[in-house]
């Protein structure tokens, strides 16, 4: 434990307290959690719109610039990990079990029961609500990662500074970021980490209680999903304990493989030619919006302000507060590639994916649900996937395909988070101590656990909107950073020539 800084110290402690604090006084803290979410969504949902929106720009200003041609790392280094294992880390680290939990049900939501453009129930509804669903898991959030991954990845792997999102700022603020300021910067990142992925194992509890007991008849309660996450946490800290090259990575080529599994199977039993018809012109509908989109505030009487609050801004506050876990995972496999294909893989490749994946599930539980052979939008989020699935051919081999999947994702992202936090508690090391990475495992199991028996998937949506806003600014700082690096950068090399 030598090379433990000061901030696993303070990071685990805030933890503690606010695990003991959520278990002891559950009441109190589902309404603080409560009237925090409602405050900062009212009164700064125009802030993560501009937010999220400005790091696209950035984004494209960065992939069509001379910066493109830099590498991550040295001018003769190459990637460490082929661009397909690269390619399955991202998908596992960034979306996982999210990727499951809303696959059918948020499309059908949009479209069935709350939409945000159209009446509920029309043709129309049913494309614009797979169009949102892009629009929330796309381009937004995948920018947003690929901005905070790329500074990481530039100052560790080309300016030899430690994997730290302090040490990003150092162009702006020089060495106060090896004193206090610096510090609580990366104890804020820590803390954003610990809450964000703790929302989506509790997603992943939940999902997985459901399914097991649409098959088998287990009672969905906090007791189950306890033992679910007991079990969870085990199997990840075995993983963990195995690190990078080993654990992490053969657990997302796994993932990749379930995952084309399922959705083979899916697209083959369900509407196949209406996925994609649906696909294809709800992904124009989306590109086409994008712009509109981006700037939708809701700011009238009638404009459905509690949608965008539950949905959009939920989201975005989703995407940062995972931007610290996710972000020091894509740089730390990401060493040896140039900035340009860094950018567009990032973005491009899982926006694709994303959209077919959505339009496959999406578009089968609207089909479903349009047949009249049953009411989907009646069932809870982690129901809908299993309810949809009993309509298709080979039901139950899908539902087992789909827990295996939560489970194998469920461990990734855990895995992942518990090697991340690793870093973020000692200095930036690249080879965190297993014992680190124990804590962390169990500190972020606690938390997910603590959620769930304050108030549900109520209180994990809550937490997330209050982890994700005060990183937020961090994140702004940090996209000054790198621009004014590598502007520098840029400018010494032509004085050179």
């Amino acid at each position: 434990m030598k090379k433990v800084s000061s901030v696993f110290y303070v990071t685990v402690s805030l933890v503690i307290i606010a695990v003991f604090i959520g278990a002891m006084f559950p009441e109190l803290s589902e309404q603080v959690t409560t009237n925090i979410n409602a405050f900062l969504s009212t009164t700064f949902g125009w802030y993560y719109m501009w937010v999220m929106t400005f790091l696209i720009i950035v984004s494209i200003f960065i992939i069509f610039s001379p910066y493109g041609k830099i590498r991550l790392g040295k001018n003769h280094e190459r990637p460490d990990f082929s661009t397909l294992t690269w390619i399955a880390m991202l998908f596992s680290a960034g979306l996982g079990i999210g990727l499951v939990f809303y696959g059918s049900a948020e499309p059908l939501f949009h479209a069935f029961y709350d939409a945000p453009l159209s009446e509920p129930g029309t043709e129309q509804a049913f494309k614009e609500g797979l169009a949102v669903t892009y629009f929330h898991w796309g381009i937004h959030g995948w920018a947003m990662y690929g901005i905070v991954a790329l500074a990481l990845a530039y100052f560790q792997f080309r300016k030899d500074e430690p994997g730290l999102i302090s040490a990003t700022l150092k162009p702006l603020f020089g060495d106060k970021m090896n004193g206090p300021w610096g510090k609580l910067i990366d104890i804020l990142a820590a803390f954003a980490t610990i809450f964000g992925v703790a929302t989506s194992l509790g997603f992943g509890a939940a999902q997985i209680n459901g399914g097991l007991s649409h098959l088998f008849g287990i009672e969905v309660s906090f007791p189950t999903q306890f033992v679910i996450v007991l079990v969870v946490t085990v199997l990840f800290l075995i993983s963990a304990w195995s690190g990078l090259s080993k654990g992490i990575k053969y657990l997302s080529n796994a993932n990749m493989v379930i995952a084309v599994f399922l959705f083979i199977a899916v697209i083959t039993v369900g509407p196949t030619l209406l996925i994609l018809n649906m696909f294809t012109e709800t992904f124009g509908i989306y590109l086409q919006n994008i712009v509109n989109w981006s700037f939708r505030t809701a700011s009238l009487e009638g404009d459905n302000r509690a949608w965008l609050d539950g949905w959009t801004i939920f989201y975005w506050a989703w995407w940062i507060a995972w931007a610290p876990f996710v972000g020091m995972f894509i740089a730390r496999v990401s060493r040896g590639r140039t900035i340009r294909q860094f950018m567009v893989g990032v973005i491009v490749v899982p926006t694709l994916i994303i959209g077919i994946w959505f339009a496959t599930f999406g578009t089968t539980a609207g089909d479903v649900q349009r047949s009249g052979a049953i009411d989907l939008t009646q069932f809870s989020t982690e129901m809908v996937l299993f309810n949809m699935f009993d309509q298709l051919p080979i039901s139950g081999i899908l539902s087992l395909l789909a827990i295996l999947l939560i489970f194998t994702f469920f461990i990734t992202s855990a895995d992942s988070a518990t090697f991340v936090l690793g870093i973020q508690s000692t200095h930036g090391s690249l080879t965190p101590p297993n014992q680190v990475k124990i804590i962390w495992g169990l500190a972020q199991s606690s938390v997910a656990l603590v959620l769930l028996y304050v108030g549900g998937l109520t209180a994990l949506q809550n937490t997330i909107i209050a982890a994700a806003f005060p990183f937020s600014f961090v994140m702004i700082l940090m996209v000054i950073s790198l621009l004014k690096a590598l502007n520098n950068e840029v400018q010494t090399a032509k004085r050179k020539k």
